[in-house]
């Protein structure tokens, strides 16, 4: 089995990356966007003029539910989240992503990092999760080395 997870349905990592690392009872996730899987984003829209609108909130609700949706499919769940590093292109976004993260988690939850970033990897993006949760293996029943 590999430790390294990518999952059918979710936007493909721009790169040589999984969207999920397994290192024993830990996930990784890989920095994650509300990029969906056609290529556009949550959160962002432009009109015939090429006059974007970007919402923080929009992209951070979205941002959280990719994470969620990738955790899933490695078996585990936001609850298992245990540490959080959030990019944001402008720290002047930071109050509408705060108040979207807590919808999703309390000061029982995970640690977190926000930062501040010159640019993310697509002009509409404002804000990038990378996170690592704590998932335990289930145990070998030691079956699959019998001969």
């Amino acid at each position: 089995m590999s430790d390294a997870i990518r999952v059918e349905g979710m936007a493909a990592p721009r790169g040589r990356f999984p969207h999920v690392k397994r290192a024993g009872d830990l996930l990784f996730v890989s920095g994650t966007s509300s990029r969906r899987p056609d290529g556009t984003f949550a959160g962002a829209a432009a009109d015939a003029m090429g006059v974007t609108d970007l919402d923080v909130r929009a992209q951070t609700r979205a941002v959280i539910e990719n994470v969620r949706d990738l955790l899933r499919a490695a078996g585990g769940d936001l609850s298992d989240v245990v540490n959080v590093t959030a990019y944001l292109v402008s720290m002047n976004d930071f109050g509408g992503y705060n108040e979207v993260y807590g919808e999703y988690f309390d000061e029982t939850g995970p640690a977190r990092t926000t930062v501040a970033v010159h640019q993310l990897p697509h002009p509409h993006l404002l804000v990038e999760i990378a996170c690592v949760a704590h998932v335990p293996q289930a145990p070998s029943t030691g079956e699959e080395h019998e001969a």
